[in-house]
């Protein structure tokens, strides 16, 4: 995966989190990939709230997660996001979590969203979304 700029977001693996063999149920990584999105906006200095506030939403339109390693109870685990692509009405994210304390790689992910607004029509990503998001206007062909 190719990263830009790179925020991590660190929790130790829940009771709740784990199956019956004690090990991380797969579900719960696309979970901790949205812990990472969300703290990859707060860092960046965005809130995810204003935006749906100003009628703009980014829902998953699709998901990708690649098993490596297992995570169990009590494990810290830290969550590495970055944008990987960007157009001028969707934006993917890409997701390492990897062992807290040895760097092992235990999963890797994308989600990809487009930008909606209150009745799921698609839009065109807002200037400020787009600067908070590290786009680069020129990169998906969009005129300011």
């Amino acid at each position: 995966m190719s990263k830009g700029h790179t925020v991590e977001a660190t929790l130790r693996v829940r009771y709740a989190e784990t199956d019956a063999m004690g090990i991380v149920y797969h579900s719960n990584y696309i979970v901790w990939f949205e812990v990472g999105r969300g703290e990859y906006m707060r860092q960046q200095g965005g809130d995810y709230a204003r935006w749906e506030a100003g009628g703009y939403y980014l829902p998953v339109i699709e998901v990708q997660a690649r098993y490596l390693a297992p995570a169990r109870y009590a494990d810290l685990v830290t969550v590495r996001t970055w944008v990987e692509e960007a157009r001028s009405r969707q934006v993917t994210f890409a997701y390492e979590v990897v062992m807290a304390e040895t760097g092992q790689l235990l999963a890797t992910g994308r989600t990809k969203h487009f930008c909606v607004d209150e009745e799921g029509a698609i839009k065109t990503i807002p200037q400020a979304m787009r600067e908070m998001l590290e786009l680069r206007v020129s990169s998906f062909g969009v005129s300011s």
